[in-house]
Formats: C-alpha cells, structure tokens, sequence
C-alpha cells in the first residue's frame, strides 16, 4: 500500500507531501487541485504500463489520463523543469529520491532521469493490472455496451468509463466474491451477480440484473428487472431506468470484484444517487479498503463522509484506515497554488476539526434559517 505521496513542480501541485491509508479521501471546492492529484496517479500508471519502455518517459497522454502539452503540465511559476513524484510504501521508499522527468525542448517530452524499469515493485496496485479507475464522467444509461477481450478478459477491466461493467458480469459474474466481509446479507448466493443485485438493493430495493452478449456485433446489452410483492417484473432496458444505478453499477462491480493490494480511484461515487444509496457505497468501499484494496476518492458528498465515519463508529474499519484531505487554493506572487489540511476521524467517528468549506454548507443554511429575519431580508 501507498503510504505517502510527494509531488513536486506538477501543475497547481508546487511540492505536496500527503499521506495515504487504506480509504483516502479527497475534498475541496471545485478547481482546487483534487484531480490533479488523482492525475498524478493516472501519469505515472499510463507511463508504467509502456510496453516497450516503462517509465523512460512521463506519459501525459494515454488511455487514462490526456493532460494537454508540457505547459499544462509544469507547475506555472515554477523553477524547474522538473517533475518530480517519490512513493512511499509499508516498506519505505520506492524508489529513493524520487521518480523524476525533465522536460526535453526539442521532443517536448519529460524524460526520465535514470532508469526506473527495475525498481517498480509489481506487489502494488499502481504498477500492475489491479489499477482501477471510474471517473466522473462514466457511462450512463445505453441500450448496449461494448465488448474487450483484452481489457475484461485479459486484464480484468471495467473502463475508465465502467463501459465493460456488463460484459465483465457476462463473462465473471458467476464468479464467487473472494471477500466475504463484503458478502450482503440479503444476496441470494457469493456469486459476483448476486451480491452485486444485492448492493444495488441498497439504491433500488429489489434491483435485478440480466447481460447478453451479440457476439456478432461485439457488443452485450443489460437489462434490469425488480422484484417485490407481485413477483418479478419485466426486463427493462437500462435507458428506461435512470442514471444513478447506472453510474454506481461499475463501482459496485470494481469494490465486490477487485483483489487485495489493487488501487482503486474513484471521482464522484455519488453521482445522480439518493442520500442513502451516497451513505451505503461509503459503507461498501470502506469494507474492501479494510481488506487490502487501496481507495482513493474525490466526493463532495457529506452523505458520503458520514458512511465512512459510521464505518469507523461501527468498527468496520480503524480511524487510521481513513484519510481526509481537504484543498483549499492560495495566490502566490507568481501563480495559484493547492493547500491541502488533514482532518482526522477519532474512534467514535467524530472530526477533530471543520476547515470552513468541509462538508459544511448544510449546517450554514441552517443556521442562516434559523436566524431571526429581520426588516431588511
């Protein structure tokens, strides 16, 4: 497990020194540096996987991350050319001072300073296949989705976009899920579909899954059905159902599917979900980060982070098993810098301290509704 990321020179990132744990995640208003901190994640695992020369080269444009040209990379004021990210793991340092790319001019590529082929430890998730990420912007409701091989049956990928989620429960879902602390009560057997129908339940009570695949036409449509008092009903396209459980499907299939020492990123897990099913998936990613797979996500959800400090109230997981991370932006003479504070969750799930701005807008419009009016509101 990541334990430690140091970025310099990276974008608004002028040199950030965070610690990581099992569940990490990060807050802040929008345009605050989030992201670029998940893209420095993104680079340096796209720059890793070069078949031909792993991490010879600082990838900045690749299948999980396009970050533009080298002036959208540097660090703006900056006095460096230099980008520099230095790891550190349960066993120390990856690599000892640090991965570092300089920017050649004439190639406008950042090179790498020495050889780093031989130093990348494949016991962690960001150097291998169990590098997972689900961004904001996944695939929403479609009348069919694609096929790959390669990526679901080879490499055991859901998309950056959770475009392969059905064909992987085509082709996986009646696979048993290896973690049984993740096993809902309510799943009808281990197997990935059912406990997967059984999380969703959580969003869509009695929620049912049914993939096909056209072979044919390289592609496999999902449908859903649910249950109650009347029995089953018909099987409705995923265009006839709504966006939220269509955007938390992959993340649901990614937490229940992925095995220990795997990183996972998520952006926005509570995207188009009810405040429960926002508390719930909380619950559910803190349950696999317990068991080995590394989370990091970027929420604005205070749903979310009340799952998470219920998970610590419940003893589902150790306070230090969760890492807060609040950006906040301030204006340096020559650019605009990410300040990053570091709230902590104690055993009983309450915060040590609220920066303003954390999770806090609804407490402020209700204290502005409980404020007498007065002549001039």
């Amino acid at each position: 497990m990541i334990t430690k990321i140091n970025i310099s020179n990276f974008k608004c990132l002028e040199d950030l020194s965070l610690p990581f744990s099992s569940m990490t995640v990060l807050a802040g208003m929008n345009g605050m540096g989030k992201s670029t901190l998940m893209q420095s994640l993104l680079i340096l695992h796209q720059s890793v996987t070069d078949v031909l020369h792993p991490m010879s080269h600082l990838e900045c444009k690749g299948r999980w991350a396009d970050l533009g040209v080298e002036s959208d990379v540097l660090c703006e004021g900056g006095d460096s050319e230099t980008i520099k990210f230095n790891l550190t793991s349960d066993d120390g340092e990856m690599y000892p001072g640090g991965y570092r790319f300089t920017l050649n001019k004439e190639t406008r590529e950042f090179i790498a300073e020495e050889d780093y082929s031989g130093s990348l430890d494949r016991r962690h998730g960001i150097f291998t296949d169990q590098f997972h990420y689900l961004r904001a912007e996944r695939l929403g409701p479609r009348v069919s989705f694609p096929v790959s091989n390669e990526d679901v049956r080879m490499h055991r990928q859901l998309g950056r976009d959770g475009e392969y989620t059905p064909y992987f429960l085509e082709v996986f879902g009646s696979e048993k899920v290896r973690n049984t602390s993740l096993y809902h009560p309510e799943a009808s057997s281990p197997s990935l579909i059912h406990q997967t129908e059984a999380w969703l339940g959580e969003i869509s009570p009695g929620t049912r899954l049914y993939t096909n695949s056209h072979e044919d036409l390289d592609l496999v449509s999902l449908q859903y059905a649910f249950t109650g008092g009347a029995g089953e009903t018909n099987h409705y396209r995923a265009t006839n159902v709504g966006f939220g459980i269509s955007y938390i499907l992959p993340i649901i299939v990614a937490a229940l599917s992925a095995p220990e020492g795997s990183m996972l990123l998520i952006e926005n897990p509570e995207a188009h979900l009810h405040p429960r099913g926002q508390r719930k998936i909380a619950e559910l990613l803190a349950k696999a980060s317990k068991m080995g797979v590394q989370i990091i996500v970027e929420t604005h959800s205070d749903h979310f982070l009340n799952g998470l400090r219920l998970s610590v109230h419940s003893g589902a997981v150790e306070p230090e098993e969760v890492a807060l991370h609040f950006f906040e932006r301030e204006h340096t003479e020559y650019a605009i810098r990410a300040k990053v504070s570091s709230p902590k969750i104690d055993e009983n799930g309450r915060i040590d301290f609220w920066p303003d701005g954390f999770f806090d807008e609804s407490e402020k419009a209700l204290r502005e509704l409980l404020r007498p009016k007065t002549k001039h509101d």
